[in-house]
């Protein structure tokens, strides 16, 4: 008697087959990506976003978390993105390698929550569907035009709102499935993260519709349409406001640029549709930035743009019901790249490889369920397409992982991108400024000469910004060779081009504050606080020069906009309790808050600098705390003497002889203005 079959269940093999891609997935990233753990910051966004920006690198704080969803200096909206590089800063300091890890990690979060949504929602026993969505994944996992999102920092906010995204799409599936307030309330914090973390995803209420229509099949007629775009009148109504806030600070933003012609716009953006889709099959000279052609595209090739464009959407549309995925995917990849295609400009650039992080996932599925359908339709057998997929794999993570060593740092970022572009006065710019910050000052003239070369060419109003950037930079390389009337007549050249540019009057101001003409600097950085409002540097900075002219309530002011911008701005810190505890004028003495603002700066310099542990001395001495006075003077003169600043040391034994007197600190070098009057 033949003993009965006994049934194989194939779940755990399955659910193992998925636990493999997934590894393999993680171990491709690593292989990419995991070289840039020791790579550099590259000066291109990334000092806007996190080592020259005192919000973001003092780390994580209440304050910081308040500020990050009404800070404008990014001049973009993305809160979360901005409380990502806090916890960075927390956590790593402004050690580069584990700011790079986090983007490395989120980027391998995204790409295993693709797989498991894709295979969500492929559904078992359709064609193919386990291995493309092993393909599509690894696509967007290695694929070289995934590197400007990953191995830049300052694209922080890709990989997280990709997070995001994915999240949104995998809680909206649930929720079709079983429809529920909770299901949708949970989906929609998802997005709304999305939006915070990147303005980009407003699209994704229509990538919803696409999902309703395939695989998810809600959509069958105009009615079941019009029920499912009421269902997502609350996601619309997300991305409407996002949009405007996004819009907003972009036109208010005193580095906004002007936009082109409306035509040399629209003819960039059909020819940049077509480029995205070339590049997935032909992914070299990639470059950081790639200037805009402007009125230089040949008639043939914008023509032939919309041709292909009009074609593809007609084919994908004819096979809609046989093919669903194809409108599904083609759509997808359009309407994500709307915001960002160029109609309505929001920097220098003609394209991006970043702007294709999503979108080109859309194609991604496209052209891996038709593969999958035409190889059973054509008979060819699993291996063959097993192989030829590891095959471009493999191809696309070696090409991936060569395009990843040009971001290693400034310098071979600039070198890369000058090599593969032609006529790239924003990489010519940012590789001078890479040299000036190297004190390389005559090799960073020769290249801002070269981007000035080339930006000349055109008066465009557009480009004003990129001329007063290079005129500014030109002044700041020859003030620190000590040309400063050579470098005065270049901020004042960047400001003609844009009088509303914070940078060259800032700049000018401390040249003017060099030479002793303080009138001259204050009205400068009141310039600039008008266009960039409690702007923290600029504050300092005023405040100092009001100092000098002996403007000393004033100058306590400007301080404490400062600290209420930047509460660890060291400068401000000392200065003011400076002010108020060694000051001339008795109405603006106070040692209470001296006492406390110096204790805090000593606590973030880790009592290590002998100019601030003598304030601290000062402001106990102001509070009548002369005991304290005493005791902390003497180890001010102990750090300066350890330090081998023995000038400083004997004069503060000097002040301590006067705290031992029960007297406390005048600074005879401060003049109050309004006394001597």
């Amino acid at each position: 008697m033949k003993a009965p079959a006994r049934k194989i269940k194939t779940i755990p093999a399955l659910r193992l087959a998925h636990f493999a891609v997934c590894g393999v997935i993680v171990l491709l990233i690593g292989i990419v990506f995991g070289q840039t753990l020791s790579y550099d910051f590259v000066n291109y966004d990334d000092k806007t976003y996190i080592y020259g920006n005192p919000l973001v690198s003092s780390g994580l704080s209440l304050h910081g978390l308040l500020r990050a969803f009404v800070d404008t200096q990014t001049n973009n909206w993305h809160p979360l993105t901005l409380v990502s590089h806090m916890i960075d800063c927390q956590l790593y300091d402004l050690k580069p390698g584990g700011h790079h890890f986090t983007n490395v990690f989120l980027h391998t979060i995204a790409a295993v929550l693709l797989f498991l949504w894709l295979r969500n929602i492929a559904g078992k026993g359709q064609s193919g569907s386990d291995w493309s969505s092993a393909f599509v994944t690894a696509l967007f996992a290695i694929h070289p035009l995934r590197v400007e999102s990953v191995a830049w920092i300052a694209e922080r906010k890709d990989v997280l709102s990709a997070v995001f995204f994915f999240l949104t799409l995998g809680a909206y599936v649930r929720y079709a499935r079983a429809p529920s307030f909770g299901r949708y309330l949970t989906m929609s914090i998802l997005f709304a993260g999305g939006l915070m973390s990147k303005p980009m995803l407003v699209t994704t209420p229509v990538m919803l519709l696409l999902l309703d229509y395939w695989p998810l099949k809600r959509i069958a007629d105009r009615k079941s349409f019009w029920r499912m775009t009421l269902e997502k009148l609350p996601l619309f109504a997300l991305s409407a406001a996002a949009s405007i806030v996004a819009i907003a600070l972009q036109v208010q933003s005193p580095t906004s640029v002007g936009q082109l012609p409306l035509a040399w716009r629209l003819q960039n953006a059909l020819v940049t549709y077509v480029t995205y889709v070339w590049q997935i099959f032909w992914p070299v000279d990639l470059a950081v930035f790639y200037p805009h052609p402007d009125n230089q595209l040949a008639w043939w090739h914008v023509g032939f743009a919309a041709a292909l464009l009009i074609a593809i959407t007609w084919l994908v549309f004819a096979l809609r019901k046989s093919r669903p995925y194809l409108i599904v995917g083609w759509f997808w990849y359009l309407i994500m790249l709307l915001p960002v295609i160029g109609i309505v400009e929001v920097g220098l650039q003609g394209h991006a490889d970043r702007y294709t992080y999503l979108p080109h996932i859309g194609l991604y599925i496209a052209l891996s369920w038709l593969v999958a359908d035409l190889s059973i339709s054509l008979h060819v057998g699993r291996q063959v397409l097993a192989t030829a997929a590891v095959v471009v794999v493999v191809a696309l993570s070696a090409c991936a992982r060569k395009q990843t060593t040009y971001w290693r740092n400034g310098e071979t970022l600039w070198t890369h991108t000058l090599a593969v572009t032609k006529n790239n006065d924003v990489a010519l710019t940012n590789m001078g400024v890479f040299l000036k910050d190297h004190g390389q000052f005559d090799d960073a003239l020769s290249y801002f000469e070269r981007a000035l070369a080339v930006r000349s060419s055109s008066e465009h109003r557009h480009y004003r910004l990129s001329l007063a950037i290079i005129f500014d930079n030109v002044g700041e390389v020859l003030a620190r060779k000590g040309r400063l009337d050579d470098a005065a007549s270049n901020f004042w050249q960047a400001i003609s081009y844009r009088p509303d540019y914070p940078d060259a009057h800032y700049n000018l101001a401390v040249l003017f504050f060099r030479k002793g003409d303080y009138d001259g600097a204050i009205d400068q950085f009141r310039t600039t606080l008008s266009i960039q409002p409690n702007d923290p540097g600029t504050n300092a900075m005023l405040a100092n020069a009001l100092v000098q002219k002996g403007l000393l309530r004033e100058a306590v002011d400007h301080y404490q906009k400062t600290l209420e911008s930047e509460p660890e701005s060291q400068l401000a810190l000392n200065n003011l309790a400076w002010l108020l505890a060694a000051g001339p004028d008795d109405s603006l003495r106070d040692g209470t808050r001296a006492v406390e603002l110096a204790l805090k700066l000593n606590r973030v310099t880790q009592q290590n600098n002998p100019f601030y542990i003598r304030t601290l001395a000062a402001a106990y001495a102001e509070a009548g705390q002369f005991e304290k006075a005493i005791e902390t003077a003497q180890r001010a003169s102990e750090t300066a003497n350890g330090q081998g600043q023995h000038g400083l040391a004997l004069q503060i034994q000097e002040e301590t002889d006067l705290y031992r007197r029960h007297a406390p600190l005048r600074d005879q070098g401060l003049t109050d203005a309004k006394k001597s009057r």
